[in-house]
Order: structure tokens, then sequence, then C-alpha cells
């Protein structure tokens, strides 16, 4: 392959126990370091809240308890969310957290009118004191019809503060919010003797490899709770997403198999359905894999939505590409988490029909020619960015996404981080310190493989 160094790479396949060949946290004395991850119940999906009505009640979510007024939880035709639910406000409604988080170091959510209704602004307001007093954070927030839109602002509170989201124009104009994060920021202790817990991080710790933002069509940034993507309107398809793996996201929900439109995208851009894949040669193929979020029912049914879907060549899809994210997981049970992000390159793939395909649906969706990966591993532990070193193991892959690669294992597919942004053109690592980047992204992993039984993921 072209884009490869010239040289063979010999592969290591390792039947024996699997931690003995990975970075495992060691034992270190009781330190204080800087945790960046979620806030305990963040975040919120409203997967499996219910309030029905909009009479001003007290409703439990899954970090806290929250005082709803003029506001329910949605779930109709015309509620837009990104998954089964989203928070509904009516005329001057709000929604208001009854308990302090520690720490809060920024807050994000998405939000949209409610469709059929015009649009509304919104205010967010912060409280030091327990809600004694509200302070308002940043300028109001307008709707964009029912385009889902992100915000995020940075907060840095270092002690205890609480939340509101107050709808304060529009009138009977309905707005949801969804998919609430808070993300916190506290010097906490380390525990020792391997004892620290895995957690579910930010996906987006390494950075925003092709600063994705709301408003570029082809660089289009959704934000949802179990993976962050750039979408591409003129492909019909992912550009990139990126995910973080540990076992805080692993579980025993059964694969769902809910392959489904993803319904948040913009009015008016073409939505894949299931039917552009029937006798097309191509699997369904996902960037962030369904056995990498089955800790809840809502997580694993996030991974068949169509946005996280591309056309992969079966012998792609179930073996090589199956075969390194099975990889991962076994690096993530045996003491460690994982930064991954997958994406595409190119047009024309070769499926099971033969010959190149270089669309599917008459030229509504693009068929990658490449499938790539970039992954950091790391030992369990707190403040990931700043633990990422020199000798910090990175693994990128290139794939060919073609029917001729069935005996390949992904080893062969190697590269440096270096060569794949060449390729693509992205900033991979952008939020890791520029000396070790350069380090890291020089070098091509050579570390060891494992064969496994080929599964479709």
């Amino acid at each position: 392959m072209s884009a490869f160094p010239g040289r063979s790479i010999l592969l290591l396949f390792i039947t024996a126990f699997v931690g003995s060949c990975l970075p495992v946290k060691t034992s270190t004395n009781t330190t204080n370091t800087n945790k960046v991850s979620f806030a305990k119940g963040f975040p919120e999906g409203l997967e499996d809240i219910s309030k029905g009505n909009y009479s001003a009640a007290n409703v439990e979510l899954s970090g806290g308890d929250w005082y709803f007024e003029d506001a329910l939880i949605g779930s109709g035709a015309n509620d837009t969310r990104n998954g089964e639910k989203a928070i509904r406000i009516r005329e001057k409604g709000f929604v208001r957290m009854n308990y302090d988080i520690q720490g809060v170091r920024e807050i994000k959510m998405a939000y949209a009118a409610y469709k059929g209704d015009g649009d509304s602004e919104w205010e967010l307001y912060m409280s030091r004191n327990s809600g004694a007093n509200w302070t308002r954070l940043e300028n109001r927030f307008q709707t964009d019809g029912s385009k889902i839109s992100f915000m995020q602002v940075t907060i840095n509170e270092p002690n205890k503060a609480r939340f509101e989201i107050r709808k304060v124009s529009g009138g009977s104009s309905r707005l949801n919010i969804d998919d609430i994060s808070i993300i916190i920021s506290a010097s906490i202790p380390t525990p020792t003797n391997n004892s620290t817990k895995p957690t579910r991080d930010d996906n987006l710790t390494l950075g925003n490899p092709s600063n994705a933002i709301p408003k570029d069509e082809n660089n289009y940034l959704m934000i949802k709770p179990q993976y962050t993507l750039s979408y591409s309107k003129a492909r019909s398809s992912a550009n990139w997403v990126s995910w973080h793996l540990s076992t805080a996201w692993k579980g025993d929900i059964q694969r769902t198999d809910n392959f489904r439109p993803d319904d948040t995208l913009p009015s008016g851009w073409y939505k894949v359905q299931n039917s552009d894949y029937v006798g097309s040669g191509f699997d369904r193929g996902h960037l962030c894999p369904s056995d990498d979020r089955d800790r809840t029912l809502a997580d694993n049914e996030s991974t068949f939505i169509l946005t996280n879907i591309i056309p992969q060549a079966p012998n792609n899809n179930r073996g090589a590409w199956a075969d390194l994210e099975t990889y991962c997981r076994k690096i993530a049970e045996a003491g460690n988490e994982l930064y991954i992000i997958a994406g595409v390159y190119g047009k024309a793939g070769i499926g099971s029909n033969g010959g190149k395909s270089f669309t599917l649906d008459n030229g509504k969706m693009v068929v990658p020619e490449y499938v790539w990966k970039v992954i950091v591993i790391l030992p369990i532990g707190t403040d990931d960015i700043n633990r990422i070193n020199e000798q910090t193991r990175i693994i990128a892959v290139y794939i060919p996404n073609k029917q001729t690669i069935k005996e390949t294992q992904w080893g062969e597919y190697r590269l440096s981080v270096d060569d794949l942004e060449k390729i693509t053109g992205y900033d991979f690592l952008s939020n890791v310190p520029t000396a070790i980047q350069k380090t890291l992204e020089s070098r091509m992993d050579d570390g060891p493989t494992i064969k496994v039984s080929a599964t479709r993921q």
C-alpha cells in the first residue's frame, strides 16, 4: 500500500493471558491529581425518566432531584431529541437542579425548537449558594427551528454549584433540551494498589481533529452521550467518530440491532435508511462498536443510529476491523482505558458484489475507499491528558474497504499518526502537549497484536 512505509511488519500473535503484554497501572502512593470526568449521573439522556404533564413537580433524574415548572419529559414525534426522550419547556417554564455539584468544569447540552413550533430563547443560570441567588451565564441561546444546536459553557467553579435552564421568550412555542452533560474538575486523591475505578470520560478528551462545528454542513459536529462525531452532508455519513472506552461503559445488554435513521439531522438533509444497504454488497459497519456501549439499552441503541454506520466491505467489517475492536476491549478489560477515533477516507469501496462502488442509493451515500482508526491506551487513572507521555502506546491503522483483505490481520495496516494526518488532513491529539505529540505521532506502533475469532460488531 502506497500510504504505508515500505517495509513488512512482524505480527506477534498472543494466545496467553492478554494482561501480560498490556500496560497496567502499578501501585503508587496516594497523590492528588486533577480529575476530569462526568459528574455522577451525567450525561443525562433522560431515557429512563418519565414526566408526562406540565404541572410543577420534582423529578428524579440520573444525577439527582430537579424541579420542573411548565416542563415535562417528551417522547412525541415532534419532540426534537437525540434518543427517545427530551425535556420540553413551554411559556416561561424552567427546570432547576435541587442539589449541588462540587468542582464543575463545564456544562453542555443540545437544544432545539419543538417540531412545528416557532423559535424561542433560553438562558442558563448558576447558583453558588444552594439556590438562594442565581447568576446568568453567557448570553441568551436561541433555537434554529428543529435543527439541533449544541452549547458548551466553561464554568471552572472550584466550589459547589447548581444550574437552572429558563425559557425566556417564544410564548407558547415549545423548547426541547437534551443530553445535558456536566463535567467536573476537582482535586481528588488517586487510590493506591490499583484500586482506581474506571469512569466514563469525555469522548473528545484528545481534541476535535477536524474542528467540527454545528454550522459546517460537511464538518457538522454532533454530540451524543455515547460518542461525538463529525458528519458530512455531502457524504451522508460521518467523517469520524470519537469515543472513550473503559469497563465503566461495559455491561451485559444484548445487541439490539435497532438500525435506524438519525432524526437529529437538520431538516432537509438526506437521512440514510436501512433500505439503502439492501443488495448493495456492503455491511452496515459500525464506527463506534455496539459492544463498546452495552452498559444500558440506550447506550447500545445509540450505536445503531445510521450516522454511526458506514458502508463497509463484509470481509473488512467482520475481519480485521472486528479483530481490532475485540483487541481494544481486551485491553480495557486488562485494567486500561482507551480514547478511540475512527473514520473514513476517499471514495470507491469493493463489496461482496465485486467491482468498485462509489456511492449507494443512486449517489446519496458515499462508499469510503479506506477506513482508519487512532487508539490511545492508558492505564486506568485520572487527569488523562497529562498522563500521556512519550511512552504511551498509540495505534493508528488505515485499512482498504474491500473484500480482498479477508485473510489479512489489522496489524499489517499500521502506520504513524503523522502519516495518517497527511492522508486525512486532520490534527489528531490536538489537546496533547506539542512536544509529546511530535514524538508520539512520528512513531509507528510495533506492539503486540492478538489473533481472535472474527465476530461482526
